[in-house]
């Protein structure tokens, strides 16, 4: 569905399951992030008012995940520990175009967005198909739908809003890019460590 160049070793939550702690903590801060990329999106681009209005929805549903995970921290006696740096997130950041037009910007911003949402989709099947503790099983089965839309409507507005710019043929460079950075991670606890 993704087409992700390099699938996650199923082993990674073997990992995971060492430190849910750290997991969970790491996992709260993606959701905070990814807030806050929809809120940028929204000040970078006021004049797209269904972009608007579609960013404004998903940064309370994105706020709304910090939530439920910040509760599984606290139901498992845990405390949210101090924001990690994601340096996944940071190379994906660093291969945005930085010249060009507001649109080549526009673009790039939608495809990044769309890039940590399927690699954090494909964690989520990975962790819901292979943790052993049942209540986050079922809890990753259910963030993995709603991550699998959050990339479907990234990809679906940087083709909207094209304007003449070969949506597809930069979509094939992040997954390339994407295909060979991912190679170092999968080690740590982490959403995309």
């Amino acid at each position: 569905m993704f087409r992700l160049k390099l699938p996650t070793d199923p082993r990674w939550v073997n990992i995971v399951e060492k430190n849910i702690e750290e997991i969970l903590t790491d996992h709260a801060f993606c959701e905070q992030k990814a807030a806050t990329n929809a809120i940028t999106i929204v000040v970078k681009f006021p004049e797209k008012t269904d972009l608007v209005t579609a960013m404004l929805e998903l940064a309370q549903e994105e706020l709304s995940h910090f939530q439920q995970v910040h509760q599984k921290l606290i139901e498992r006696g845990f405390v949210l520990g101090k924001e990690r740096r994601d340096e996944y997130v940071n190379l994906l950041y660093d291969f945005q175009r930085k010249g060009g037009s507001r649109e080549v910007h526009l673009i790039d911003r939608l495809l990044f967005g769309a890039m940590i949402e399927a690699r954090s989709c494909e964690r989520f099947k990975v962790l819901s198909d292979n943790i052993n503790d049942a209540d986050l099983r079922e809890f990753y089965r259910m963030l993995m739908v709603s991550e699998a839309n959050h990339y479907t409507m990234f990809l679906n507005f940087a083709k909207k809003y094209a304007d003449g710019h070969d949506v597809e043929k930069r979509w094939q460079e992040w997954l390339d890019y994407e295909g060979e950075i991912i190679k170092g991670f999968g080690v740590k606890e982490t959403i995309h460590g």
